[in-house]
């Protein structure tokens, strides 16, 4: 039996600079359905630890008043021209560090390859999302299709 066919609701996450984007999706008997939230994006605003505790523990706290426990987060290149910085790899493992909360990465070949087999019938407007959130929308749709 599939992990999917009861409801997974999920936290999808795309870094970029000093924010990390989100959009929380679910997926129940194959019907995926986006969830308002009161963020969208939470922002580092530094590289001292109280501010990544800071970060952590905001991120924390929306993931347990929307009752998610899976975040997927778009793997960003270490090297080469679209390479992550530092505070991106920061605001991950802030994220990854969090008790309680499944963690994984997808990249974007992953991505890339899944949306080819199950393509996107609506864009990230049409879901009730911002343009912003669109890779996020498009990297929790592609994992909630990967066959588990």
């Amino acid at each position: 039996m599939s992990e999917h066919s009861t409801t997974t609701k999920i936290c999808s996450i795309d870094i970029q600079s000093n924010e990390a984007l989100f959009c929380i999706l679910s997926m129940d008997q194959g019907l995926m359905s986006t969830h308002d939230c009161r963020a969208t994006r939470i922002s580092l605003l530094g590289s001292e630890t109280e501010k990544v505790r800071h970060f952590q523990n905001t991120f924390k706290k929306l993931m347990e008043d929307y009752k998610v426990n899976t975040v997927v987060i778009r793997e960003r290149p270490k090297k080469g021209k679209f390479a992550g910085g530092a505070d991106g790899f920061k605001i991950e493992t802030a994220i990854q560090l969090i008790d309680g909360l499944r963690v994984e990465l997808v990249s974007s070949q992953a991505i890339k390859e899944q949306l080819k087999y199950t393509p996107l019938l609506v864009d990230a407007r049409d879901a009730g999302l911002k343009k912003f959130q669109e890779t996020a929308f498009q990297t929790g749709f592609a994992w909630l299709n990967i066959p588990r």
